[in-house]
C-alpha cells in the first residue's frame, strides 16, 4: 500500500514545483524515518489539488490518495476537514474523512510551532516578538501569520518572508513533533501517513 499526497502549493513552474516536493518530503521524510514516504505531488492551487485528488481516488486501489491543502478560514471546533472544505469551497465530488487534510489556515501556520527553526533560517535581524504568541496555532488567521512573518523577517539578510522564495526551505527544516503538538489537524494527517 503507498500513500500519494496531492498538496496545495508549488505554483505553475517546474522550479516552485520542484521545491515544493523536495520540501514536503524532506518534512514528511523526519517524521517517519525508515518508514514508507508518500509521494507527493504538488498540484499548484488548491482548486487544482482537489481536482487531482478526485480524479485519482478511481485509480489504482493499491495507492492511497490524501488531499493537503489550506483551510484559508477557522474551522469550527467538530467540524471535520471534509465538511469545512465542502461548505467553505463548495466541493462536491467524494471526500473521504481520513483521506482530506489541512494546514489551518495555511502552511504557514506550521513555521509558528517551531519558533526556532524560523530564527535559525532568518539568522540576524530575526524579532520572534513580532510573531503570534499564541500557541495553539490553528487559532491565528492567515492574515495574522502573515502579517507576524513578513514584520519577524523584515530586518534579516534574506528579508522579508516570500511564500516562493523561503516557505520551502522553511518547511524543510520544521521539526514534524513540533507542528503536531502545536496542530491537531497536522497530528492527525501524521497519524495516517
Amino acid at each position: 500500500m503507498s500513500v500519494r499526497v496531492f498538496v496545495e502549493g508549488g505554483g505553475n513552474q517546474r522550479r516552485t514545483q520542484i521545491a515544493c516536493r523536495k520540501a514536503f518530503r524532506t518534512f514528511f521524510g523526519k517524521l517517519l524515518g525508515d518508514r514508507p514516504k508518500p509521494r507527493v505531488e504538488p498540484c499548484g492551487s488548491r482548486d487544482q489539488a482537489y481536482r487531482d485528488f478526485s480524479r485519482s481516488l478511481s485509480g489504482d486501489s493499491d495507492t492511497v490518495a490524501v488531499l493537503l491543502v489550506d483551510s484559508e478560514d477557522p474551522v469550527p471546533a467538530g467540524k471535520t476537514a471534509a465538511a469545512h472544505l465542502r461548505d467553505r469551497d463548495q466541493w462536491t465530488k467524494a471526500l473521504p474523512d481520513g483521506q482530506v487534510h489541512l494546514m489551518v489556515q495555511c502552511m504557514e501556520a506550521w513555521f509558528l510551532a517551531d519558533k526556532a527553526a524560523l530564527a535559525g533560517y532568518y539568522g540576524n535581524g530575526f524579532r520572534q516578538s513580532a510573531l503570534p504568541r499564541n500557541p495553539r496555532i490553528e487559532e491565528i488567521s492567515k492574515r495574522d501569520v502573515l502579517y507576524g512573518l513578513e514584520h519577524a523577517t523584515v530586518e534579516t539578510s534574506k528579508q522579508a518572508y516570500h511564500k516562493t522564495r523561503h516557505g520551502f526551505d522553511i518547511l524543510e527544516r520544521l521539526s514534524p513533533i513540533a507542528v503536531r503538538d502545536g496542530s491537531p489537524f497536522a497530528a492527525a494527517l501524521f497519524e495516517i501517513l
